[in-house]
């Protein structure tokens, strides 16, 4: 794995800030603390950037740069408390489903449970429950559930019979009452595959979570640098400074992480195995933190339209269950390592 700085990478850092840096951000304290899907803000700057390109082989006209611009970008959005209008497509495209607009739901139950129950029918199955999703306005849902123990994909269109979007609350959800789909509209089978779609998927939004731990704790260092109390700097306060200093040392061991899980599943994929699933764990318990600490301090202040805060701790809220609960996660990794090491004992 080399560490060495990519200075493609980086120039893809500073046009993704530069572009998100003029979505306008909305600090209201009330709704939702994004603006996402396929007409929000965000939509313009990537495909300004022809972002759907980047992981995209050469083979197929894309630029061929793999998993790791989809991380980049990935955290960038949410280093910008912005909507994540990218994971979607990307997914989509790495199952190979072309839609004009495609949103995620369900994807939160995953890997133990079933938020949405699919029951069977004539010719197919009726699908049941509610659950989370992307993108109210997008064309197509691709709804995660289990048949017969497996968890699969079902394409719904938005305008389906039993189809309902509930606006109004965060994060969005639709409801399913006995939506009808066909056995043929099955999209995959979602496999726990160390290289498969929804290990990227993973990585993807291991990155986005990462990104919100960091966006938050830019803001803080920023105002404790300059708000001044009890005659000094809050910064030099150590109650302040300390649990800041270990919120960097929390967020240097997640990149390192995730990008180690990236170089594992395009370099080394036979050696990946449950890395997406840790890196996707160890991010989303790093962004409950190190916002939480971030929100702490800043005091009454990080609960205002402030400074914003309030933005990157509903995300985090949000976002770090989107892919399934962390302790579930953990739970996976930790039987695969049971597993490795009982049969090294034989």
């Amino acid at each position: 794995m080399d560490l060495t700085p990519d200075p493609l990478t980086l120039q893809l850092r500073t046009a993704l800030r530069a572009g998100l840096a003029g979505v306008p951000a909305r600090i209201e304290l009330h709704g939702s603390p994004v603006t996402d899907g396929v007409d929000g803000p965000t939509r313009a700057v990537l495909q300004a950037l022809e972002a759907a390109d980047f992981e995209r082989p050469a083979a197929a006209d894309g630029l061929g740069l793999g998993l790791h611009a989809g991380i980049v970008v990935s955290e960038e959005l949410g280093r910008a408390a912005c909507g994540n209008s990218y994971r979607a497509d990307a997914f989509a495209a790495d199952l190979g489903v072309g839609a004009p607009s495609v949103a995620l739901a369900g994807f939160e139950a995953l890997p133990t449970g079933s938020g949405v129950t699919a029951t069977p029918r004539a010719g197919g199955w009726a699908l049941t429950g509610t659950a989370t999703v992307d993108d109210l306005s997008a064309d197509l849902f691709l709804v995660a559930t289990r048949v017969d123990g497996e968890p699969v994909l079902f394409p719904v269109e938005r305008a389906a019979d039993g189809v309902t979007t509930q606006d109004g609350i965060w994060p969005p959800t639709v409801r399913f009452a006995a939506a009808p789909v066909l056995a043929a509209d099955v999209v995959a089978v979602q496999d726990e595959a160390s290289t498969g779609p929804l290990a990227r998927a993973r990585l993807r939004q291991a990155g986005y979570l990462l990104g919100i731990a960091e966006g938050a704790h830019r803001v803080a260092v920023e105002y404790v640098g300059r708000r001044r109390q009890f005659g000094t700097r809050l910064r030099d306060l150590p109650a302040v400074s300390f649990p800041l200093a270990r919120a960097v040392v929390a967020l240097r061991a997640t990149r390192a992480a995730v990008h180690r899980g990236v170089w594992l599943v395009e370099s080394e994929p036979l050696a990946a195995r449950t890395a997406p699933l840790s890196a996707l764990a160890m991010a989303s318990e790093t962004a409950r933190d190190v916002v939480r600490t971030s929100m702490q301090s800043c005091g009454v202040r990080a609960m205002t339209s402030e400074l914003g805060l309030h933005r990157y701790f509903r995300l985090a809220a949000a976002e770090s269950t989107r892919y399934g609960d962390p302790a579930a996660l953990w739970r996976m990794v930790g039987a695969d390592q049971l597993r490795m090491a009982r049969s090294a004992a034989r």
